[in-house]
């Protein structure tokens, strides 16, 4: 914890308050200091771990490869054999049926000359013997059915790949399942050294006043924002402006399908609460991680589309809360101003009506958070205006009714 006045008056021996706020700052540098040397540490530690996994990976793919090539090799000379054995029966047979070809027409020539024979007798001898001599009657009948017979083994073929395409589709899903058992997650697990008035047994705050304790100032960042939306006041309001673009820089950080933008501050560790005051049909407000993608137009690089992003949005008639592209119709009230709590050591964050003598809760996130997050606004149709308040304005009053 900070420096408390206790320790000013007789642990420091009332030593000058600069010197104790220099000693202070001091201290909470030297902390920070030590942090970033572990993560440099567990930095290269990653890159080590997942490369031994990835030559492994690698490895097993290589097998897998040569897997699929031996058992194409395999398919291929099972046809050839049987394209080699069905062609040799049949020319097998051709050449039998050629020989009797032959056979009869020499049968023919010698019928011919035996009905030459004038001679009774001599005729009927050679005829007998001609009988005897000729072949039997069975000829063969040929059926050629070839489609029939090879489309069950096209069938096993098919039906064998499309068993190995379901099991490689399944690879990267069991991955992912897997790797939601916290024991075999290889991100970095920190632990957070924080004031008394974050830690986590503190109890939900109720009213504006006790959400003020944890007032954080934000303010957009102008190298996120897509060039639809304008910047003013000190980049504390964003108004879309479609289809005037701004000329912005281009940035690997800027969105530029999506008409969203982040906070430059980020959220980490402890509790926080800010206003924002909406205008417009269509306005998304939220928190996301900073590898959501910038420019790319799936649903993924949107703050409703995936799993690493909470937002509440206002259609025009209520709210609706997103996650991973799942849609949560809510039962509230239309508010102007919203309060959003992030509570990140408890993982939740939380959104609220604000008025003028109440607070409201609009819906509450359960989050799990692994990394600094940022609040993220997406205002998707033209004229949606988003401000950023300040916490020092009190609400607006209702407007009494006229008697």
């Amino acid at each position: 914890d900070s420096i408390t006045k206790s320790q000013v008056s007789w642990g420091f021996f009332s030593l000058p308050w600069n010197l104790i706020l220099i000693l202070d700052l001091e201290r909470k540098l030297k902390l920070n200091e030590n942090a970033i040397a572990r993560l440099q540490a567990n930095h290269k530690s990653v890159l080590v771990s997942v490369s031994e996994v990835r030559a492994v990976a690698e490895e097993q793919f290589g097998k897998l490869l040569a897997a699929v090539r031996k058992a194409q090799a395999d398919v291929m000379l099972f046809l050839e054999e049987k394209e080699q054995a069905a062609l040799s029966q049949a020319n097998g047979i051709k050449a039998h049926l050629e020989y009797r070809s032959a056979e009869m027409e020499k049968s023919r020539e010698e019928l011919e000359r035996v009905a030459a024979i004038s001679n009774t007798v001599l005729f009927l001898e050679e005829y007998r013997q001609f009988k005897e001599a000729e072949d039997s009657d069975a000829f063969p009948s040929v059926y050629i059915g070839l489609k029939d017979k090879l489309s069950g083994i096209r069938k096993v073929i098919a039906d064998s790949t499309a068993h190995l395409v379901q099991l490689l589709e399944n690879y990267k899903g069991k991955l992912q399942e897997f790797a939601k058992e916290e024991e075999y997650d290889i991100r970095t697990q920190v632990s957070a050294v924080v004031q008394r008035k974050y830690r986590t047994s503190k109890p939900e705050p109720s009213t504006r006043e006790e959400f003020l304790q944890y007032a954080h100032d934000i303010t957009f960042d102008p190298d996120t924002a897509h060039r639809y939306l304008r910047l003013q006041e000190d980049n504390r309001k964003v108004a879309n402006t479609s289809p005037w673009e701004h000329p912005y820089p281009d940035l690997p950080s800027r969105f530029t399908h999506w008409r969203q933008v982040l906070s430059q501050q980020s959220l980490f560790l402890h509790r926080y609460y800010f206003e924002v005051e909406i205008s417009g049909a269509g306005i998304y407000v939220g928190l996301t991680c900073k590898g959501i993608d910038r420019k790319g137009e799936e649903r993924n690089g949107c703050i409703s589309g995936n799993d690493f992003s909470w937002s509440l949005q206002w259609n025009g008639k209520e709210f609706t809360a997103w996650h991973s592209d799942t849609e949560t119709p809510l039962k509230a009230s239309a508010f102007r101003r919203l309060g959003i709590y992030v509570d990140f050591p408890r993982g939740t964050l939380s959104f609220y009506g604000v008025e003028y003598d109440a607070m409201t809760l609009v819906h509450r996130f359960d989050c799990k958070f692994s990394e600094p997050v940022y609040a993220a606004f997406w205002l998707s149709k033209k004229e949606n205006t988003i401000r950023i308040a300040d916490l020092g304005e009190e609400p607006e009053k209702p407007v009494e009714a006229a008697a």
